[in-house]
């Protein structure tokens, strides 16, 4: 028992986990590295040496933010191009009206997170930048109103750099909130969004949190999503698609008609075929695919649809087309045939069609999942006495 107290005791006292691959720090300490020489070398150009490492404190605090916490609201381009601005005007102003004294500098500190609090601008850095321009050397001093620009001059270009870098890197610099899919184009939400955890959710716990939180809201909510995804996936228990999937498929070929498959579909009470050709799926071919090429002739009837040259479904099926395995989880399988507008998904081994599964069948499977979790939980229940 003391062993395992005082284990326990070590672990609170450790710090926690950085949940960052290590991959990530080689790539961030590169362009860290890459972001503040380049920096500091045109600076040094443009202005002098002594000018260019007088600034290179705060600058290398930014390059930490911009290169290894990248998605976090302080190290956006907006906060470190308005904290430098506002901490080193701030700052020279200071410094004209009252001197290059300690309190000063605490003085320009305490107003430049004020300032950058209001403007949305959060920075740590640019207080740095604030207490290093109140704080600044003869060489500097000299450039009177100009000093701004050197200040100004490293932003640009460190950030300059993080974008440039993080991109060729696969990252996305800077954040933006990720495009909504509107597929039915209403004002609707996704069905995911309808239940669970929503943006005024978020917003509301934020707000009630009454803390400052390092992470945008879309990142927040990306980590909410991605647990709910890995619950999901431990809830349901390893079904995948194999156990889904229909099995009898009804499929067209290239060279069907439109009216042979309108019959097919129609005979089986199916929204979409897929098309094979030589037995390798080639296509996907839907009800709107269908009444398409009719609708384009003119007013629609069935004698425009079944009359006229015989269209075949080589002209209106679809090329790409997304396709599971058998071994793919019923959780993967969910924002597919939910969120992405598909009716089917065909299920392949190798380049063979095996099955297809559609959203009566997703149901289906729920459904199943559903009555078994009920009754497993009717097990452990208290007998009555």
């Amino acid at each position: 028992m003391p062993a395992s107290r005082s284990e326990s005791r070590l672990q609170r006292l450790l710090p926690a986990s950085l949940n960052i691959p290590p991959k990530q720090w080689l790539r961030a300490g590169i362009g860290a590295l890459l972001g503040l020489f380049l920096a500091g070398w045109l600076t040094s150009l443009a202005y002098g040496p002594g000018i260019a490492l007088h600034l290179l404190g705060p600058l290398a605090a930014s390059a930490v933010l911009v290169f290894a916490v990248h998605s976090g609201p302080l190290a956006q381009p907006w906060p470190v191009l308005g904290s430098y601005a506002l901490a080193g005007a701030l700052g020279l102003a200071m410094r004209q009206g009252f001197g290059a004294e300690l309190w000063v500098a605490a003085a320009a500190l305490g107003l430049s997170i004020l300032v950058m609090c209001l403007l949305r601008c959060l920075h740590p850095p640019g207080g740095g930048v604030a207490v290093s321009v109140v704080l600044a050397d003869p060489g500097l001093t000299a450039l009177g109103d100009h000093l701004l620009e050197p200040v100004l001059l490293n932003a640009l270009i460190l950030v300059g750099v993080a974008i440039a870098y993080n991109r060729l890197t696969g990252v996305r610099y800077p954040k933006g909130a990720p495009p909504r899919k509107d597929l039915h184009h209403t004002h609707d939400p996704l069905p995911s969004e309808r239940v669970g955890v929503n943006a005024a959710d978020l917003d509301q716990a934020l707000e009630e949190l009454g803390e400052f939180v390092d992470v945008t809201r879309d990142e927040l909510e990306r980590i909410i999503l991605a647990t709910e995804q890995h619950a999901l996936q431990r809830s349901l228990g390893g079904i995948t698609a194999a156990s889904l999937m229909s099995r009898d498929v009804q499929f067209a070929s290239p060279d069907t008609s439109l009216e042979q498959a309108w019959k097919l579909l129609a005979n089986h009470h199916l929204k979409t075929l897929p098309v094979l050709q030589a037995g390798k799926l080639v296509g996907i071919v839907s009800l709107s695919d269908l009444v398409g090429p009719a609708m384009q002739r003119g007013r629609f009837s069935w004698r425009n649809l079944f009359g006229g040259n015989a269209v075949r479904m080589a002209q209106v099926m679809q090329r790409q087309v997304v396709s599971v395995s058998s071994q793919h989880p019923l959780e993967r399988l969910l924002p597919l045939l939910c969120e992405q507008g598909l009716h089917c998904l065909p299920v392949l081994d190798g380049e063979q069609l095996v099955g297809v599964i559609t959203q009566t069948d997703l149901i289906a499977g729920l459904k199943r999942q559903l009555l078994s979790a009920a009754g497993s939980a009717s097990d452990h229940r208290v007998p009555a006495l």
